[in-house]
């Protein structure tokens, strides 16, 4: 997976991961430690994307909403300017190689942030991994 990949999306709920995605999400950073993590600096999954990744001492971007009142605040080198939280998702996507999500369902919701960027991530032809709660790997890709 670590060929050719120099940034990773990433997106999640604010109800965090289960353990076994916390377990696969590690597992899959191990592979491009050398990548940038980009998140949305959320409490729940952002926020323990960032910590893996900061124990992996990794880089980490952060693309943080307008409305503080859902925000981790977590430390990076790399703060973009805040944004809605559509825009930013849309900014994560656009700025990175591939979106690692784990969302808290294994099937596809509509009226949810995270499916919603992966759904965008998916128009863009970007290569999406979805880390089920079970902690299993499914891709999908644009043709």
């Amino acid at each position: 997976m670590s060929r050719g990949i120099e940034s990773i999306g990433f997106t999640g709920t604010q109800a965090g991961m289960t353990t076994l995605q916390l377990q696969s999400f590690q597992a899959l950073l191990q592979l491009v430690k050398s990548a940038k993590l980009h998140h949305g600096d959320c409490i729940g999954a952002d926020a323990e994307a960032h910590d893996i990744a900061t124990n992996l001492e990794m880089s980490t971007v952060i693309h943080p909403p307008l409305d503080d009142r859902k925000r981790a605040f977590k430390w990076s080198d790399v703060v973009r300017p805040a944004r809605a939280y559509l825009d930013r998702n849309h900014d994560i996507v656009d700025e990175t190689d591939v979106l690692l999500a784990t969302p808290k369902e294994s099937l596809e919701v509509l009226r949810s942030g995270t499916w919603a960027t992966v759904r965008y991530a998916y128009k863009q032809g970007k290569l999406v991994l979805l880390i089920l709660p079970d902690g299993l790997l499914r891709y999908i890709r644009s043709s």
